[in-house]
């Protein structure tokens, strides 16, 4: 029995809990998702929710291809 919570196991909230077990990592910050953890995948990769809404907008422009635009063609029908 643990001498904190008084309990066996002890209790997540507790102290001396050992770790929850890491299901994948955070591409964004490297840190571990743990079972039972709410987390977003984009395009194959995972991301803690607050280090997605976060870096939204890097994330966004590092995923995207910068493109200059041209000259508009002539045969376009508006």
């Amino acid at each position: 029995m643990c001498s904190e919570c008084r309990q066996h196991p002890c209790h997540p909230r507790c102290p001396n809990a050992p770790d929850p077990p890491t299901a994948c990592f955070c591409v964004w910050c490297g840190e571990p998702i743990v079972v039972g953890e709410t987390y977003r995948k984009l395009d194959g990769e995972e991301y803690h929710e607050e280090c997605i809404k976060e870096a939204a907008e890097e994330i966004i422009m590092e995923m995207s291809t910068e493109i200059i635009a041209e000259e508009p063609y002539d045969d376009y029908d508006y």
